[in-house]
C-alpha cells in the first residue's frame, strides 16, 4: 500500500547507547492503524463503528484523528493476543500526509508508550538500591546487587515498570546502558573494600560488545573502580538465543578484569546448555527453586545436582530468593556458595550489611 512505502533513511546519528532519545510523535494528533489481515481490519472497523469512535477508512487501513492510551486499550480489548500482533500503527496527522514508517510499531506498543509518558522525566532521577549477597562459608557480605529505581511524582518506581516503559518507547538499549553507568557511579563508591558490585544488563541490547560497552568501561575508570570487584549479571539469558554473541559479550567484560554471571539456573530447559558453553564465574539459582524449601522437598535433589554440576564446571552458585532461616540452612547444606534474599537483607539506598536476624546462622561471626 502506498501509505506505507519506505521513505529515505534518516542520516546516521550518534550511538543510541549514549543517551535516551524520545521518539517523534509523542504528542499524537492522529494515528494510522494497519493490519495485513482482512479479518482483523474488518473487526476493527466494526468495533470502531459500534463504539462511535471517530475514524476514517483508508485503503487497507483506518485513520483515527485523535488517540489516547485509554482509547487504544479499548480498541485492543476484543482482540486475541494473536490478532493484536497483527495490528500496527504509525503517527498520521491527516489523510494525504506521508507517515514516517520508521515509527511504525505494534498498536499495543503505542498504547503502552502513551501509558508510560512518565518514563523520560523519571529516567532523569534514577537511583540504585543495594541488596546484600552473603558468603555462606564466612557469613560475611560478599557483595551487593544494584537494583534500579526512579522517583516520579513522589513515588518510587521499580525496575520492572522502568524496563517495560523503556521497551515501549524503544529505549531498551539506551536505558540499559544508562542504568549500568548509573549503578557504577552511585553504588560502587558505597562498597567496603573487597566487596563485589553485581550490575545487571540485558544481552539483547548489546549488538557489538566492542562498541556498546565502551561507555560502561569509561564510567568504571572515571570512578576508579577495581574491575575485579565488578560482576556483570546477564538477565533474561534464556530469552537470548545467540550463544556466540553472548559469549563475546561475556569475554569482553572479562577482558577488562570483571566477573560475569548468569541468572535463573533451573528456570528453563536451555539453562544447562548456557552454563556449559559460556562458563560464567557465577550462576544464580532461580528463586522458584528456593521458595518454601523444606527438608522433605523433592526439589532438594535437583538443587544439589545443579550445584554439583556448576561446581564441576568451576562455577560458583548463588541461591536467590532466600526468605527464611530454614531455606538458608538448606542451601548451605546443599553446597551453595552465596545466598541472596529478604531474610539476608532487603534492597536499600545504602549498603546496610546483612540483617541481624540471620546472624544466628553463623554464631562465630
Amino acid at each position: 500500500m502506498s501509505t506505507f512505502r519506505p521513505s529515505t533513511p534518516r542520516a546516521a546519528v550518534a550511538c543510541e547507547c549514549l543517551n535516551l532519545h524520545p521518539a517523534p510523535g509523542g504528542d499524537l494528533s492522529g494515528m494510522l492503524i494497519h493490519s495485513p489481515s482482512v479479518h482483523v481490519r474488518r473487526r476493527l472497523a466494526l468495533h470502531l463503528a459500534a463504539s462511535a469512535i471517530p475514524h476514517e477508512p483508508l485503503p487497507n487501513s483506518i485513520w483515527l484523528p485523535q488517540v489516547t492510551a485509554s482509547l487504544l486499550h479499548a480498541l485492543l480489548e476484543p482482540f486475541s493476543s494473536v490478532e493484536r500482533a497483527e495490528l500496527h500503527a504509525v503517527p498520521y496527522a491527516a489523510p494525504g500526509a506521508q507517515p514516517d514508517v520508521w515509527q511504525l510499531a505494534p498498536l499495543e506498543r503505542w498504547a503502552q508508550r502513551l501509558d508510560a509518558d512518565w518514563f523520560f522525566p523519571a529516567s532523569e532521577q534514577l537511583q540504585f538500591h543495594l541488596q546484600p549477597i552473603a558468603d555462606l562459608r564466612s557469613g560475611q557480605v560478599y557483595g551487593y546487587e544494584a537494583l534500579v529505581r526512579a522517583h516520579h511524582n513522589g513515588a518510587l518506581v521499580g525496575a520492572g515498570p522502568l524496563l517495560d516503559a523503556a521497551a515501549a518507547h524503544g529505549q531498551g538499549r539506551a536505558f540499559d546502558a544508562l542504568a549500568r553507568r548509573g549503578a557504577i557511579r552511585q553504588a560502587y563508591p558505597l562498597l567496603q573494600p573487597g566487596e563485589v558490585l553485581f550490575i545487571n544488563f540485558a544481552p539483547g541490547v548489546v549488538y557489538n560488545p566492542d562498541v556498546c560497552l565502551q561507555t560502561t568501561f569509561q564510567t568504571c575508570r572515571e570512578v576508579g573502580a577495581d574491575f575485579s570487584h565488578l560482576l556483570f549479571e546477564v538477565t533474561e539469558s534464556e530469552a537470548f538465543p545467540d550463544l556466540h554473541l553472548l559469549g563475546r559479550i561475556l569475554d569482553r567484560y572479562r577482558a577488562e578484569g570483571a566477573q560475569v554471571a548468569l541468572d535463573d539456573l533451573g528456570a528453563g530447559h536451555t539453562s544447562l546448555t548456557f552454563l556449559a558453553q559460556l562458563r560464567p564465574d557465577v550462576v544464580k539459582l532461580d528463586r522458584m527453586l528456593i521458595r518454601d524449601l523444606h527438608g522433605g522437598d523433592p526439589r532438594l535433589a535437583l538443587i544439589l545436582a545443579l550445584i554439583r554440576y556448576a561446581h564441576d564446571l568451576g562455577i560458583r552458585v548463588v541461591a536467590e530468593g532466600v526468605e527464611t532461616a530454614r531455606e538458608l540452612n538448606l542451601v548451605r547444606e546443599l553446597g551453595a556458595d552465596y545466598a541472596q534474599g529478604y531474610f539476608l537483607g532487603r534492597p536499600a539506598p545504602t549498603a546496610q550489611g546483612l540483617h541481624p536476624d540471620c546472624r544466628s546462622i553463623w554464631p562465630s561471626t
